[in-house]
């Protein structure tokens, strides 16, 4: 487990996301930090997936798009804020 392999001292771990979707890897950043551990360490992906993949999709390059890509950005930061605290969906 991770609480018997990771040094006290390391303050966390970062699982990369690439490959998954958007919410699939906000699902698993919740997931994982509903895992009872012992250690202080925090667990959470490189998830810039996560975070940006349905915002450039929709702003597309359009400044008329701009408004909602970034209420889609703050959607998709909210989910994840809330995935790290196990506290997602």
């Amino acid at each position: 487990t991770l609480d018997r392999s990771l040094p006290s001292a390391m303050p966390g771990v970062t699982f990369l996301s690439g490959g998954i979707s958007e919410e699939d890897s906000s699902i698993y950043l919740n997931e994982i930090n509903k895992l009872e551990r012992k250690g202080a360490f925090a667990l959470t992906f490189s998830y810039s997936r996560a975070l940006q993949s349905s915002c450039i999709k929709i702003w597309g390059g359009k400044e008329e798009n701009y408004q909602k890509a970034q209420d889609q950005l703050l959607a998709r930061a909210q989910a994840n804020a809330e995935a790290s605290a196990g506290k997602y969906v």
